[in-house]
């Protein structure tokens, strides 16, 4: 199972440093942080600079590391928060299935990344190499909290950040175009 892992590894955490990357530096035919920033304004999450480096540095960073076996739980735990965000975000009013923009992909990525969390990274990483490969069913588990949790505190982050509504207009005008209030009276 040596290369099994190291093929798995090297599929998921590659595509996700190009994800990363794309998010930060335009590079693969990305749109780099200010595009990744209009995308996130659209979709809610505020601030919207701060969340596309984020979630670039999340990809391209547990994507490095997963790439290379390094701190395997960790590099799973941001993984899967990226997804869970994606799929909360974007993917899950679309159905399970991709063929319909839904998030059938993004389940996939993440139980790629919890298995190889439970698996280890294997022989062919350097979690093996300084002799600190964690891995079982606990730091699975524990990757599944830690990835849950980050997910979490984007979508509270982007509610907590989110600008405050525009006021309503009277007939499509705007609120300078619109009739002054008749005072309220106050009854006995």
């Amino acid at each position: 199972m040596k290369i099994g892992r190291l093929l798995l590894r090297t599929a998921v955490g590659g595509f996700f440093v190009g994800h990363g990357t794309q998010k930060l530096f335009g590079w693969f035919g990305g749109s780099g942080i200010e595009g990744t920033a209009k995308g996130f304004e659209a979709l809610g999450l505020h601030p919207a600079k701060a969340n596309a480096v984020v979630a670039g540095a999340a990809e391209a960073g547990g994507g490095a590391l997963m790439l290379a076996g390094l701190e395997t739980p960790v590099a799973a735990a941001v993984l899967t928060s990226t997804m869970l965000t994606a799929i909360k975000t974007v993917h899950f009013k679309n159905g399970p299935w991709v063929t319909n923009g839904g998030y059938e992909y993004n389940v996939v990525l993440i139980a790629a990344a919890l298995a190889i969390a439970e698996v280890g990274p294997g022989p062919l990483s350097l979690d093996a190499a300084r002799g600190r490969e964690r891995h079982g069913s606990g730091w699975a588990l524990a990757a599944l909290a830690g990835g849950l949790l980050g997910a979490v505190g984007a979508h509270l982050s982007a509610a907590a950040n989110r600008p405050p509504a525009a006021p309503e207009s009277v007939n499509g005008a705007g609120p300078e175009q619109q009739a002054p209030s008749a005072p309220a009276t106050q009854s006995a």
